[in-house]
């Protein structure tokens, strides 16, 4: 399975942004999808997660209530929405995904099988 993210960019404080993660090589509608990211010095921080279904997601802490995550299987995507974003978002931002059952999803990032190469968001005034 390879996967693409793109979508990030410069935004200030209180803008939003929507990351997009194409996917391409392996049967879409199996895979759990996540988004993670890394902030330079800093370990990869989960940001959230989709089950196979799309009927399951669930988020780090630090964005919940912020952030949705949703995909299209048709179109083999997966999408996540920044709202309100902060200085603290800054980081690398990492599709990812794993087979697993249809309303599961992952949040440890070693579980992942798949990783996408990054899109990088900055957001500062």
């Amino acid at each position: 399975v390879q996967l693409q993210a793109s979508g990030g960019g410069l935004v200030q404080p209180g803008d939003y942004l929507r990351l997009s993660c194409a996917a391409s090589g392996g049967t879409f509608s199996t895979y759990v999808m996540g988004w993670f990211r890394q902030a330079p010095g800093k370990e990869r921080e989960f940001v959230g997660s989709i089950s196979p279904s799309g009927s399951t997601t669930g988020f780090g802490d630090s964005v919940k209530g912020r952030f949705a995550i949703s995909r299209d299987n048709a179109k083999n995507m997966v999408y996540l929405q920044m709202n309100n974003l902060q200085p603290g978002d800054t980081a690398v931002y990492y599709c990812a995904a794993v087979p697993r059952a249809l309303h599961t999803i992952v949040a440890v990032a070693s579980q992942y099988d798949y990783w996408g190469q990054g899109t990088q968001v900055t957001v500062s005034s």
